[in-house]
């Protein structure tokens, strides 16, 4: 049985992200509100009799030994003890290192696509937790809706936002989240917030300095799409975003935006579109 379709894999942003403090195994605790973003990856799935588990084509900037598709799959694999294999076809799209959650997406829909094609019938919340050894992100995109998030990014509470439109702008530039945590400041940060907070407007990127500080591209297209508006810089970078009032406007201002960055306009989303599509 192969895949019915094409299976996206959709971008995710940070709406604020505060660092609330460190784990003594050294990963930091967050609070953070994750929205997905309909600019995505694609992947397509054949299952195979073999057991298996490849891509169909090499990923440019993705090795196969760190591919996630590929990690995804074979955890999956040997976690159900599953005999039948799969060739993983990858189109990439989203920017590498962006903050926008495009591995850890693509790690989430082949476990959720894989989950199906293979008839498991795994529970979200196990497929969620499997997630969580490939990456923090991953169990966002696993449960299916835009969340309020807390530990280090995978306790997760079910948020209903607006849906509005964002201009994305994402610089050459390759941010290394271990560097961008190793140099915060962990006695300066602000105490958490509720949701009524953020819901009221408070909330902000502490990441954020840092990376403009340290990466004077992603400063650079901060400083230029704040021509527009309020701008935010989304996860531990490079990607900065704008919210916009239409899509008008936000193709308007992707159409001016300089050759050294990739510009995109993305509707925000609640629910993961493989959710949409499973039921």
């Amino acid at each position: 049985m192969n895949s019915p379709y094409t299976w996206p894999a959709p971008a995710k942003i940070n709406l604020f992200l505060h660092v609330t403090g460190r784990r003594p195994d050294g990963y930091h605790l967050l609070q953070t509100v994750f929205q997905f973003i309909d600019w995505q990856d694609d992947l397509e799935f054949t299952v195979t009799d073999d057991g298996v588990i490849d891509r169909v084509h090499d990923v440019a900037g993705v090795d196969s030994a760190q591919d996630l598709t590929l990690r995804a799959a074979r955890l999956l694999q040997r976690t159900a003890g599953v005999s039948r294999g799969a060739r993983i076809k990858l189109t990439k799209r989203l920017p590498i290192g962006g903050g926008i959650g495009g591995g850890s997406s693509d790690a989430a829909t082949t476990l959720l696509a894989l989950n199906h094609l293979w008839g498991l019938h795994m529970p979200y919340a196990e497929l969620a937790r499997l997630g969580l050894a490939l990456g923090a992100d991953v169990p966002v995109f696993v449960s299916g809706h835009a969340a309020w998030a807390e530990g280090v990014g995978e306790e997760l509470t079910p948020i209903d936002l607006p849906e509005p439109w964002y201009v994305i702008a994402a610089p050459p530039a390759t941010v290394l989240t271990r560097e961008v945590f190793a140099a915060l400041d962990l006695t300066g940060l602000p105490p958490p917030i509720t949701i009524r907070d953020f819901r009221a407007g408070l909330g902000r990127n502490d990441l954020a300095a840092i990376v403009r500080r340290r990466h004077p591209e992603v400063d650079s297209a901060w400083q230029w799409l704040s021509r527009y508006g309020a701008v935010r810089m989304t996860g531990s970078g490079a990607c900065v975003f704008l919210e916009v009032a239409d899509p008008e406007q936000g193709q308007q201002i992707v159409a001016e935006c300089p050759p050294q960055y990739r510009c995109a306009l993305a509707r925000g989303l609640n629910r993961h579109p493989v959710h949409a599509h499973l039921g």
